[in-house]
């Protein structure tokens, strides 16, 4: 158990606490989280506080600093120093700290009219986003232990405000800016982000809060962001740069990429100059068949078999390694079907609704969409329209299929190539027929449709609704 545990903190998460990072990489890591140090502090991200200029309540109220160690893909060693937000949930009304990215369905669709209407496109990264926001109320950050001296050797003039407590050297520093992990920094960047753009006239799309419009030279910019993550695309490659660089003065360095290939939110764009786009995760993809603890090397020629919705009732429950590891690769695919590869999304939501009970039985099944994978793990999803008037959605039902008899809905949406939206998941209620089951399955999928036709209309496409 200790190697499995050792296999998924250090190998598969590549993300370790401090001590633990301190312990395997020594004082590379010290160094790593110095700079980390060295960092915030440069960019007045808190100040030093007294302890004894808190109230009994404050410093219960202090939130623990969590020093992570994370190994990059590309080896270097990455300090981070997060906030444990959790003892926040409860004072604030969820409205209030509730932060939007942009849908799934808006990203796909605004890529699909960068190829349709050959837009030059860029994506950039604002390095610590939240760090630019200021922090609107008075919280107290808290750093213990060893992380005080380390703290304090990146800038001795904290230790006028170490204190002990309990036999334990405390450091109480109040946060002036929006550090990670408290639970308002989300929504205090998105409001920062989102007046930023405004201040430049842009307006939001209604439908998708992350996708941002502004005419340029007659022509329409867009920006889409998921958090820190922009893409911004125009018919002139200048305007793209120029909007870059506005944000680059107000937020620093970005990291910017222009072109025909990109790599975004994990996915790695190409529009190969034909007016349609191709999307690839297959690192992802690798990293699920590597995460795998078994022989996939067999190949399939379907993601699942005709066995899928049935339920082995003796199978044993997986160990909670297992089980765990299971939920993991399980989430990762997910994620990769929801980008690109919508041909495994049978499978995986069947295999969604077994991962707090997984047993034996569905990691074979797993196992199965895995060999389907490492066979086909180069195919791709290529985006585009054979019209841009008309939308069309597709949707059909399987009756009673699921061991509570409740029926499957499938669907998906389309300009003509390619799938823009998909759906496939159990309905939420017992029919008493196929055709009842069908007329269900519509009401899954017509909303959707419904909203893609707005939010295009919202981005100045007039188009109508097909569902045959």
């Amino acid at each position: 158990t200790s190697d499995v545990f050792e296999y998924l903190c250090h190998y598969l998460f590549n993300q370790m606490s401090a001590n633990q990072g301190i312990k395997k990489h020594g004082q590379v890591a010290v160094d790593a989280l110095l700079k980390e140090f060295a960092q915030l502090d440069d960019l007045t991200i808190f100040r030093g506080i007294h302890a004894s200029s808190l109230t009994p309540t404050q410093k219960r109220e202090a939130l623990r600093a969590i020093n992570l160690i994370k190994e990059k893909r590309c080896g270097r060693i990455k300090g981070r120093t997060v906030a444990d937000g959790r003892s926040q949930r409860k004072k604030y009304e969820k409205q209030n700290i509730t932060s939007p990215t942009v849908t799934n369905e808006g990203l796909m669709m605004s890529l699909v009219i960068n190829a349709m209407e050959e837009r030059a496109v860029g994506t950039a990264d604002v390095p610590g986003a939240y760090l630019h926001a200021e922090m609107d109320d008075f919280v107290v950050l808290k750093l213990t232990g060893h992380m005080v001296d380390i703290f304090c050797e990146m800038n001795s003039d904290y230790k006028q405000y170490v204190t002990i407590e309990n036999g334990t050297k405390v450091l109480y520093l109040q946060l002036l800016k929006a550090l990670y992990g408290c639970i308002k920094s989300a929504m205090l960047w998105y409001n920062l982000f989102t007046d930023t753009l405004k201040g430049q006239g842009f307006v939001l799309n209604p439908y998708d809060p992350c996708v941002a419009n502004k005419m340029v030279n007659g022509k329409q910019c867009t920006i889409v962001w998921y958090v820190d993550d922009l893409k911004a695309s125009h018919a002139e490659e200048q305007v793209v740069r120029d909007i870059f660089g506005i944000l680059e003065k107000r937020f620093g360095g970005l990291t910017t990429t222009i072109g025909n290939e990109h790599t975004y939110l994990g996915m790695n764009i190409l529009f190969p100059g034909n007016r349609t786009v191709e999307i690839r995760m297959n690192d992802h993809i690798q990293e699920a068949i590597d995460a795998f603890n078994g022989d996939i090397s067999k190949g399939v020629q379907t993601p699942a078999g005709k066995g899928l919705f049935e339920l082995d009732l003796d199978s044993n429950p997986l160990s909670k390694t297992e089980a765990e590891l299971f939920h993991h690769i399980v989430a990762k695919l997910l994620y990769v079907c929801k980008r690109c590869r919508l041909d495994i999304g049978l499978a995986i939501a069947f295999l969604c609704t077994r991962v707090s009970k997984s047993t034996n039985e569905d990691k074979e099944k797993l196992r199965r969409l895995l060999r389907y994978l490492e066979r086909t793990k180069q195919e791709h999803l290529t985006l585009g329209a054979t019209s841009f008037t008309t939308i069309s959605g597709y949707i059909d039902a399987a009756y009673a299929v699921h061991p509570d008899r409740k029926s499957h809905t499938g669907g998906c949406i389309t300009f003509g190539r390619g799938t823009l939206m998909m759906k496939s998941e159990k309905q939420k209620l017992n029919t008493k027929s196929s055709t009842e089951a069908e007329v269900v399955g519509n009401s899954d999928l017509a909303p959707d449709a419904i909203w893609a036709q707005r939010f295009l209309s919202a981005q100045g496409y007039d188009l109508k609704v097909e569902l045959p």
